[in-house]
């Protein structure tokens, strides 16, 4: 068996509908804090990347060339960044308004998924107790073709009662199949609301919550205050006539400036691939400055004031005492400066810059978001409105329709006292000889329809009652 809860349980947990309004949360949520983050933090970025670059020449304008080396390097870039924007001032007033709309059509979705599940369980209901009518319907059918076969054995009734009977039990099974089969229909409609498959074969599962009738004893004023601040349809929309009020507001912050401050730091390294042709580029380096040593005072000697030499001896420019090669000390010092890659890096210059902003003239488009925000939130103004009256309308129509039904009970429960007394005469009129079998099968049609009449009317009220509460947006019981 299922019980009322347990269905409206299954269904907040399973419902497809149900759970793709539920994944608007998560955005929402995070949206807050992202604008309330870009308000009061920078945005930080770091990058860092390595090259090589192959042996080759190096062209420049009128045909000069430079031949390279083949060399590594690596770099790493570390950068801060803040705006500070009437948007990003507004952010956060604009978001959490958006997540209070979220938060309300959440709610609205709960609300009308309880509606949803409770009207389907007493349609299951309603149809349940219409099988029992007529299978009541074709117990006295069969006790009515009993009895008029006993009575042609005995010669008190002709051929044409018994076939007569025969008839009306096989009408009466026929609508047992057919309301059995709406059931079924019924069930099948709650459990695909639900979310989920039926977990046994769906004759045999029960429906056990039952409903009492008690007669309406609600205010319609009360019953108008309540839906006016419970009603999770007309939240929703002030939650949204909210949020575009925030809308407007950041949109006309357009008009103020803008500030946008940066910092970044910054490094790199390279680091030549080809040991041998570096030590030979500054052993090539090394002999001119020597050589240029040995010429300068050359010159300073034959000056009219002669200066006093440079010590140019080859130990002094890191070679060798025949000049021909490198000292090994310096050779190691080279190749241990060149051993960079990839993280001794080199530090940049430390860059930072503060940029304020303020736009002129924009072609108008600025007036033109503003008008359209202000449009936007006239619009949810005007729809607030519209579902207050929309919904005054309706409260008040389903607490009249409430008050019927539950009337109509009455009137009702009448006919079907009625129908059983007339049953009840026309039996035993048709038991002592003095009714006929057409009378009988009357009172049996009368009975069937009055007591499915009544119970057409009890799940009426029921059905009645669940829509009066999902109007108002809160249990009633």
């Amino acid at each position: 068996t299922l019980s009322l809860q347990e269905a409206i349980d299954q269904a907040r947990a399973t419902s497809p509908a149900y759970r793709q309004v539920l994944n608007d949360e998560g955005p929402a949520t995070w949206a807050v804090r992202n604008a309330w983050s870009s308000l009061f933090l920078p945005s930080l970025s770091v990058s860092s990347g390595m090259s090589y670059t192959g042996t080759g020449e190096s062209r420049f304008g009128g045909g000069l060339t430079n031949r390279s080396p083949a060399f590594i390097s690596s770099n790493y870039f570390l950068g801060l960044n803040y705006s500070l924007t009437g948007r990003t001032v507004t952010g956060p007033g604009l978001q959490k308004a958006n997540a209070r709309a979220v938060q309300a059509d959440i709610d609205n979705a709960d609300v009308t998924l309880v509606g949803n599940i409770t009207d389907q369980y007493l349609v299951v209901l309603q149809a349940s107790a219409q099988v029992d009518v007529v299978r009541q319907q074709v117990e006295r059918n069969q006790v009515f073709l009993d009895l008029a076969q006993a009575r042609f054995q005995l010669g008190q009734a002709t051929l044409l009662d018994v076939r007569q009977a025969e008839a009306t039990k096989g009408q009466s099974e026929s609508s047992l199949i057919v309301a059995e089969q709406n059931e079924n229909a019924g069930k099948l409609e709650l459990f695909r609301q639900m979310g989920i498959r039926p977990p046994i074969a769906i004759q045999n599962i029960g429906m056990r919550t039952t409903f009492e009738v008690t007669q309406p004893t609600f205010a319609l004023p009360t019953l108008l205050g309540l839906a006016d601040r419970d009603n999770p349809t007309l939240n929703a929309f002030r939650a949204r006539e909210d949020a575009a009020a925030w809308n407007t507001k950041a949109v006309k912050s357009d008009f103020l400036p803008s500030i946008t401050a940066r910092a970044a730091w910054s490094g790199f390294t390279q680091q030549f691939s080809d040991e041998s042709a570096l030590l030979g580029a500054n052993l090539f380096g090394s002999q001119s400055a020597q050589a240029g040593c040995d010429t300068q005072n050359r010159i300073n000697a034959g000056a009219i004031a002669p200066l006093p030499p440079a010590d140019c001896s080859f130990g002094n420019f890191g070679l060798t005492s025949d000049g021909s090669q490198l000292t090994q000390g310096t050779q190691d010092q080279i190749l241990d400066q060149n051993n960079v890659f990839p993280l001794d890096f080199t530090s940049q210059p430390f860059q930072a810059s503060v940029t304020v902003s303020l736009p002129i003239f924009t072609g108008f488009g600025r007036s033109l978001g503003v008008a359209r925000a202000q449009s936007a939130q006239q619009d949810a103004d005007e729809q607030v409105r519209a579902v207050s009256l929309q919904l005054e309308a309706v409260v008040t129509e389903r607490y009249l329709a409430l008050d019927g039904a539950y009337r109509a009970i009455g009137i009702q429960e009448t006919s079907r006292r009625a129908a059983r007394e007339q049953l009840r005469l026309a039996q035993d009129r048709y038991r002592l000889g003095s009714g006929n079998a057409t009378e009988l099968s009357d009172a049996q049609s009368a009975v069937a329809t009055a007591e499915g009449n009544y119970v057409n009317a009890v799940y009426a009220y029921h059905r009645a009652l669940a829509a009066l509460e999902f109007a108002v947006g809160r249990p009633l019981r």
